[in-house]
């Protein structure tokens, strides 16, 4: 067994890969990933699904087409051909990225790494010590307990997007953002898509009324059963059959593709972080303080390892913050994500920041609202859109912005100059009267929000 000594380990290639800083120079450092650089985000996440969710947009352009006067034929998706588009662009990155860090002084190691002792790391047949270290092994999907499911070909988000063939027909488990994305590429691109969700709505962390629309949208466009749970999975010679059990009754589906999309869980005990001295939650997410150092001093830990929101952006941001206090130990960064951002890249998008409705009512705070629809627009006429709004939340006495809501076309866009005002603390008057909107862009509907509100 070879022992070496770093003055910094980076443990996941993903946001981690991106704290090497020039500031670093004279460092012996290591990234450690038993993956593809690039993390999930680039290889099994945010940018392939959202490549795939731009395809799945342009064939329903070409499905509905007839409502804007033009005369188009849907003939069906190529789609080895929309797959490789794809994988082709982002397949190449890992071994680029690799070859860039070595060439460049970085030790890269490329298996599964865990933990044996205080900042002791087992690499192989290797052990690496250090007296910094960065988690960044992020997280992985979660699979229920259902009866049968070990007995039947099913797929996570890991693998959905790289399958050999467009499958005829999908059961999609779950009412998240994945479940909600995935059925809008398979359905688009011509698959049957069946959606089993145990709730009574989808996305049902979101705003009520933004996931009443869009369970509403759903259950025209697919086969939505909600308020209903799986009792068996049972493989069959066309693929799966589902025995479920909901408020009409007991029934079955069957299709050709199982999608488990329920959920993800961090890589805290594939790492074996307790070993280290590094506590979790009762999630298994690395509990860290307000510049991400966990209870071990000199281990750091960021993304989806270390917190809820499972969203890159915010990986990336806390990637940066530590990078500075990696090198800036006696000036420390902390933490002021005061409002955090998140979209759903589904038909319709959904945008969304700040508190809810029903998180005001709760905590009994007051409240003004308004609740603006696309048609009110001009780009809303352009659109042909009757189901799209903005609503927007604000403290009536300090009257600054608490939450904004979002569904429709380019939700993920438009939201950004709430955001904006929330983050830099402009009034809603400032944002409605104090900026010019260009006419006839979408952006009046967010104007218009804000001045009715």
């Amino acid at each position: 067994m070879t022992t070496r000594h770093y003055d910094l380990v980076i443990v996941g290639a993903g946001s981690g890969n991106m704290m090497v800083a020039e500031e670093m120079a004279g460092w012996r450092i290591a990234v450690v990933d038993s993956g593809r650089f690039g993390g999930t985000c680039l290889n099994r996440g945010c940018i392939p699904s959202k490549m795939l969710v731009h395809t799945a947009d342009v064939a329903q352009h070409i499905r509905h087409a007839d409502r804007f006067g033009i005369r188009a034929d849907w003939r069906g998706a190529d789609w080895p051909a929309i797959r490789d588009r794809v994988f082709g662009r982002i397949d190449p990155l890992h071994d680029r990225a690799v070859e860039y860090r070595r060439a460049n002084g970085v030790d890269v190691y490329l298996e599964h790494a865990h933990f044996v002792g205080p900042k002791v790391l087992r690499i192989g047949r290797d052990e690496v010590r250090s007296d910094r270290f960065v988690l960044a092994a992020g997280s992985r999907p979660t699979v229920p307990s259902i009866p049968g499911l070990d007995n039947v070909d099913y797929v996570t988000s890991d693998r959905i997007m790289r399958l050999d063939a467009l499958p005829r027909s999908m059961a999609v488990v779950g009412g998240g953002f994945i479940a909600a994305e995935m059925s809008h590429v398979f359905g688009a691109l011509g698959t049957e898509v069946h959606i089993i969700e145990r709730g009574a709505q989808l996305l049902s962390r979101h705003d009520a009324d933004i996931r009443a629309r869009f369970t509403e949208l759903y259950a025209a466009r697919f086969d939505l059963r909600l308020g209903t749970t799986i009792k068996e999975a049972v493989a069959t010679p066309g693929g799966v059959r589902l025995d479920v059990s909901g408020a009409a009754g007991d029934g079955s589906i069957e299709a050709e593709a199982l999608l488990v999309a329920t959920g993800r869980r961090p890589n805290s005990d594939l790492l074996d972080v307790s070993a280290t001295g590094v506590a979790t939650d009762e999630h298994g997410h690395v509990r860290t303080d307000d510049t991400y150092q966990t209870n071990v001093p000199g281990i750091w830990a960021i993304g989806d390892l270390a917190n809820h929101f499972q969203l890159k952006h915010m990986a990336n941001a806390e990637a940066r913050l530590v990078a500075h206090n990696l090198v800036h130990p006696d000036n420390p960064r902390h933490a002021s994500f005061s409002v955090v951002p998140s979209a759903v890249f589904a038909d319709p998008q959904v945008a969304s920041v700040g508190a809810t409705e029903q998180e005001l009512q709760a905590q009994q705070r007051e409240y003004v609202t308004a609740t603006q629809p696309y048609g009110s627009a001009a780009y809303g006429w352009a659109l042909e859109d009757t189901a799209s709004f903005v609503k927007v939340l604000a403290d009536p006495e300090t009257r600054l912005l608490l939450g904004a809501h979002l569904i429709g076309p380019q939700a993920s866009t438009l939201i950004q100059p709430l955001l904006q005002a929330m983050c830099l603390g402009n009034t809603v008057d400032e944002l409605a009267t104090g900026v010019l909107y260009i006419h006839p862009a979408l952006t009046e509907v967010v104007e218009q929000a804000l001045l009715a509100l």
